[in-house]
């Protein structure tokens, strides 16, 4: 019987990892299976740019694992029941149905938080999804069709909030665009890159409102802590991210937040056939502290993933890949950026590079990583490797 790896996600981490275990794996002795949502790939880097209303490529998830061997499910993952080893999932033709695995690869990432404050589900927009920006960019097409004065408020100074704002700016010259910080705009940065994130927010006009709480979002205003009133014909809401619950409920060992504990391969502690990476997975890093939300991560955490599943597949030896959190890349606008490096600790170091080629390396990196989704069985050399030996009758299904 073949071992089947079912693969929950087809974003940047999950993507990667079914395109590379369906080349080092032999499809004799192995079945993958990716369920995902919608049928095509999302680039959630760029989804502020979409918003802004850029012209972003969504390849068809169908075409991208055509010919890999590579199973597609277009359904909506409803629960994951991980002492059965089964994965139950709402097909919009079928009804609900469950499917079986013997090494399950979770991968649904992150959302916006739109439960954190009042009003912010029911007015907010966000940048988390393709349909939420897509909503955001329809409205702000309306509201530029409305002439000047009409207001957009960016609540959030994390690197989406800080793109999200700058990019709206520049594309959208007859909105007037607010950022809210909860802190210093910028504080995770070196003193050389605020200085020039703030010159940034000048040129393109954006009003940033430091050390303010948002208490409240309302359909055309939004609330803060200290009595500010903003007037807001779109709110965006960037200030933090959620995992999906489905993980904590199926009875996984998770954190506070929902996360997936994991050991050094990505492995669950708690559900050792399951494997979580990218966002859904809380991994400690080479340096010792937790891995952050981002693109990067997904990347690390799905290489070591992937070495760990086939080396225990094969019954060869882990590689421990690094698991590094080294820079931060921000894209202002279209030609404008800050490149800034981050040291063992995770914080910024005093060099920084800020202006057209750090815009120009980001859009590279964008470039590199849909090219890369794209063509999910390349860079790497073909090695079918068989599945090692059932050292007993019941190991078929426990090799991992």
């Amino acid at each position: 019987m073949k071992h089947r790896i079912l693969i929950l996600g087809a974003g940047y981490a999950g993507a990667y990892v079914a395109g590379n275990l369906a080349r080092r794996l032999s499809p004799k002795d192995t079945k993958i299976t990716v369920v995902n949502a919608v049928p095509d790939f999302v680039q959630r880097m760029r989804l502020h740019q979409l918003a802004a209303g850029r012209a972003i490529e969504a390849p068809q998830l169908a075409d991208v694992f055509a010919g890999t061997g590579i199973r597609l499910c277009l359904a909506r993952v409803t629960a994951v029941d991980p002492e059965r080893r089964v994965v139950t999932v709402a097909d919009t033709d079928s009804g609900d149905c469950e499917l079986g695995y013997d090494t399950l690869v979770y991968a649904l990432g992150s959302h916006g938080d739109v439960e954190a404050v009042p009003g912010v589900a029911e007015h907010a927009f966000d940048v988390a999804a393709r349909p939420s920006a897509l909503r955001l960019r329809e409205r702000l097409d309306t509201l530029d069709g409305r002439g000047d004065g009409r207001s957009v408020v960016v609540v959030g100074d994390g690197l989406t909030g800080i793109e999200t704002a700058t990019e709206i700016a520049e594309s959208r010259s007859g909105l007037s665009v607010a950022l809210i910080a909860r802190g210093e705009l910028g504080a995770r940065l070196s003193a050389g890159a605020r200085g020039h994130l703030r010159q940034a927010c000048d040129r393109l006009g954006v009003t940033v409102l430091e050390h303010t709480l948002v208490e409240a979002v309302e359909a055309t205003r939004v609330l803060c802590a200290d009595g500010t009133v903003l007037a807001s014909d779109a709110t965006v809401w960037t200030a933090g991210f959620a995992v999906n619950p489905i993980a904590a409920a199926g009875g996984l060992e998770v954190t506070p937040n929902g996360q997936i504990v994991v050991d050094r391969t990505m492995r669950s502690l708690s559900h050792p056939n399951v494997y979580a990476i990218g966002d859904s997975a809380y991994a400690i890093g080479d340096n010792g502290r937790p891995l952050p939300m981002s693109c990067a991560s997904a990347g690390y955490t799905g290489r070591q993933a992937i070495e760990a599943i086939v080396g225990r597949l094969t019954g060869r030896a882990i590689a421990n890949t690094k698991l590094v959190y080294t820079y931060n890349h921000i894209s202002l606008g279209r030609r404008d950026g800050i490149l800034q490096t981050v040291d063992d600790e995770g914080q910024a170091k005093q060099k920084y590079q800020g202006g057209r080629k750090p815009a120009r390396i980001k859009a590279g990196i964008l470039k590199m990583a849909l090219w890369a989704t794209s063509h999910p069985t390349y860079g790497l050399p073909k090695r079918k490797h068989r599945l090692a030996a059932a050292p007993d009758a019941t190991a078929g299904k426990a090799l991992v």
